[in-house]
């Protein structure tokens, strides 16, 4: 884990709200990631900086525990045009610790790197946290994923 600066950025994609109660976040997260990959979203989003895929939580209610929104999408250059069935998000950047989950992504990877990042003492902010699967996450065996929690400065 390292603290990193992350600078403002826009995100277009889609979304769930959803919550780690019983699990349901889960299957909404699936569902959304099913959505996203059967319907070519990554193809359908404007003004892409690169092709790396972030998965966004955001809005919380409170904490990990409580309602929040994923986002699936792209890091984009500007939120001037967003396709009907996407929605855009300009978020402020801020102090992150960063963590690398390494492994087989069908197998529960970055879920379990989450509950671990769960079991940590952080002043975790519960602004914006967020995975984002570049060009180490290609192979989903053997992928590498950054996640960057919010931390209160």
């Amino acid at each position: 884990m390292q603290t990193v600066k992350i600078e403002p950025f826009k995100v277009i994609g889609i979304s769930v709200r959803t919550t780690n109660e019983n699990g349901q976040s889960a299957t909404d997260i699936k569902g959304l990631w099913g959505k996203f990959m059967s319907q070519g979203i990554l193809d359908k989003i404007p003004n892409k900086i690169d092709e790396s895929v972030y998965s966004l939580y955001t809005n919380y209610e409170g904490d990990h525990t409580k309602p929040f929104d994923t986002v699936l999408g792209c890091k984009v250059s500007s939120l001037n045009n967003i396709p009907e069935d996407m929605a855009g998000y300009s978020f402020d950047g801020g102090i992150y610790s960063e963590f690398i989950s390494k492994g087989d992504l069908t197998n529960n990877v970055v879920v379990d790197t989450w509950y671990e990042i769960w079991e940590k003492e952080m002043n975790r902010a519960f602004t914006v946290d967020f995975e984002v699967y570049g060009k180490k996450a290609q192979d989903p065996k053997n992928a590498e994923v950054s996640i960057f929690v919010a931390i209160k400065e």
